[in-house]
């Protein structure tokens, strides 16, 4: 039994998995920006098994990011040599099971929104 299921937007790639660990928060840093077209917004998961080919991007020392090589959707997140997967919300099935609890790396969110959601807000990630 999986919590979620998603997929690119070609369907080439398709994944099911449980929910665990960090919950879904928006990230507004330069490279998730870039990364996404506006707003990263992912939650961990415990479990993940995926179908058809994903391409691992070393973004930073710290992270790689997972897209379809065949349309180009943003996929997943994780640290450099983890395990543990962050699977963006955009690409989950409804219904999703989540909820946004809060926004990381607003001191670097772009200039053309604002964050009105009165949920809490970090400077930093």
């Amino acid at each position: 039994m999986s919590d979620f299921t998603g997929r690119c937007l070609c369907g080439a790639v398709s994944f099911t998995g449980t929910w665990g660990g960090d919950p879904l928060r928006a990230c507004h840093c330069s490279q998730c920006r870039r990364w996404s077209g506006h707003v990263w917004a992912a939650a961990g998961s415990a479990e993940l098994a995926v179908e058809g080919p994903v391409k691992w991007f070393r973004s930073s020392d710290e992270a790689e990011r997972g897209f379809c090589p065949d349309c180009g959707s943003s996929l997943f997140w994780r640290r450099t040599g983890s395990d543990r997967v962050e699977v963006a919300a955009g690409a989950v099935d409804n219904p999703t099971g989540l909820q946004l609890v809060g926004h990381i790396y607003v001191a670097d969110k772009g200039d053309y929104y604002d964050i009105a959601d009165g949920l809490p807000q970090e400077q930093q990630g």
